[in-house]
């Protein structure tokens, strides 16, 4: 049985960086050490004001969302929403690059855009991970948790999107294969939660079924980043230092499987071959980061 197909993809050009001293995250590249982080204050203003723009984001949103919701048929109302929520996530990326608090290379998710259905399935360091992903993919269905779609600030927009809450095993299934087959992409952390087990999580059948009933190719993506930031565990109000690197790239595509749990193993030791654990890997994490311009709002 053939899992899986190699694709390769072009690299750019190296160059040199030289990211802070931070604390590492589960699953992501090791910090090159050789650089001095900014300022201590202006980390927690960066902070701050990337927490506030956030919250404006999403209530300057709100009420456009829910009147949508009301008048506009389902189909409609689902392509303006992920429009919408694309847009907004790539301003606050744009707005934390000009800050200097990050430093983002997702060029290589451009290249899946016009790529049609598949399973978009990322490591999952950050709470950042979807906020990267979507900000560059307009027409994603993004799995979430449930509680997040009654969020004062998430759950307008998300319900718009045609987002699927992750409750009702049975239903966010046949919804995830519902939206495949209308030609959408589906975002889906295989791990199920944020990594908390260097390099990777167990990794359920939730991935391997839906792939194997909507008959859609897994494509994998690897998550890179120098910092813990807003990993499991992490506070909210902890302000760490600055700037933080991210760098996003695409891994293997696996066939449909004829086996779940076999399609769970072949990811987990994918997973775990492809994302940096040591030292040797370091440069090569950061490398491209610093000659990335900031993603345009």
């Amino acid at each position: 049985m053939r899992l899986k197909t190699r694709t390769k993809i072009p690299r750019a050009p190296r160059s040199s960086l030289r990211p802070s001293r931070v604390e590492q995250t589960p699953g992501a590249a090791a910090p090159d050490t050789r650089s001095r982080p900014l300022p201590r204050a202006y980390a927690y203003v960066c902070l701050y004001a990337g927490l506030l723009a956030f919250a404006l984001i999403c209530l300057g949103w709100l009420p456009f969302a829910l009147l949508l919701q009301a008048v506009l048929p389902e189909k409609p109302a689902r392509r303006i929403g992920r429009r919408a929520i694309t847009a907004c996530f790539r301003l606050q990326l744009w707005m934390l690059s000009s800050l200097g608090a990050c430093r983002f290379d997702l060029s290589e998710l451009d290249q899946l855009r016009h790529a049609g259905p598949m399973i978009l399935a990322p490591n999952h360091p950050s709470l950042l991970d979807s906020v990267m992903i979507i900000s560059r993919l307009p027409n994603i269905a993004c799995i979430m948790k449930a509680e997040l779609m009654r969020n004062p600030f998430l759950g307008a927009g998300a319900r718009l999107a045609g987002y699927i809450p992750n409750n009702n095993p049975r239903a966010m299934i046949k919804a995830a294969c519902g939206d495949l087959r209308e030609g959408g992409q589906l975002l889906l952390f295989p791990e199920g939660t944020r990594t908390t087990h260097s390099p990777i999580n167990p990794i359920p059948t939730t991935t391997g079924t839906i792939s194997r009933r909507a008959k859609v190719q897994v494509q994998t993506i690897i998550i890179e980043t120098d910092s813990a930031f807003l990993a499991k565990g992490w506070p909210l109000y902890r302000c760490p230092p600055i700037p933080l690197n991210y760098r996003v790239r695409l891994g293997e595509r696996f066939d449909p499987p004829e086996d779940n749990h076999t399609l769970s193993l072949a990811l987990e030791g994918y997973f775990k071959e492809a994302i940096p654990t040591h030292a040797s890997s370091q440069a090569s994490t950061q490398s491209r980061i610093s000659a990335v311009h900031h993603p345009e709002p």
